[in-house]
């Protein structure tokens, strides 16, 4: 082989590399994924069924919650890992919201359609649930008292067995529905009504 054969493929192979290394420029950067959050974030409707609805179903929310669900590990939560008297985020991580897709009563109250937060004060023997207008909040570490719509306290129903996770439900009511709400051996019920 020649020089000027050796200097081609030089040429060549100095090409294929710098047209590989500037085609990798283009490519985007490994993506880093968050690691599962062990609080889950879920959501409930009522009626419960709504997002199965089939299609031909007339089946409209009245009520969406968004929530995240800590989980007892084994600790002791009302009175201890939830201090009684403190304002608590009704769940984990972001403070949780709740949609009326139409006027309410909570407490004697009327409330508007929209997106509100939920937070609570728990104690011993009842608790106070609050309905507040801030949203997209991490946690009740910004929460503004100045901000509540309605407070109502509601009492406490001890439960034989504890709950692993923090969970809502709803309970159907005749003029509306009973938020249920219950974590360890602790369960309060906020009538709503609509």
């Amino acid at each position: 082989m020649n020089s000027k054969q050796m200097r081609n493929i030089f040429v060549i192979v100095f090409a294929l590399l710098c047209f590989s290394a500037k085609a990798q420029e283009g490519l985007p950067a490994e993506v880093k994924f968050p690691i599962a959050d062990p609080s889950p974030a879920d959501i409930l409707y009522f009626p419960i069924n709504t997002p199965k609805a089939k299609e031909g179903e007339n089946l409209k929310p009245v009520i969406k919650i968004i929530y995240s669900r800590p989980q007892k590990k084994g600790r002791d939560i009302f009175g201890v890992l939830e201090q009684y008297g403190k304002v608590w985020r009704f769940g984990a991580n972001e403070s949780t919201e709740i949609r009326f897709y139409k006027k309410v009563t909570v407490g004697g109250k009327k409330i508007k359609a929209g997106t509100y937060s939920l937070f609570a004060i728990p104690n011993k023997d009842k608790w106070t649930i609050i309905i507040n207008k801030q949203t997209d909040k991490w946690g009740a570490f910004t929460y503004d008292q100045s901000m509540d719509i309605v407070r109502v306290d509601v009492p406490v129903k001890n439960l034989n067995k504890p709950i692993e996770y923090f969970s809502l439900t709803f309970s159907p009511l005749p003029q509306g529905a009973a938020l249920v709400a219950a974590w360890d051996r602790t369960q309060v019920e906020l009538p709503i009504a609509f």
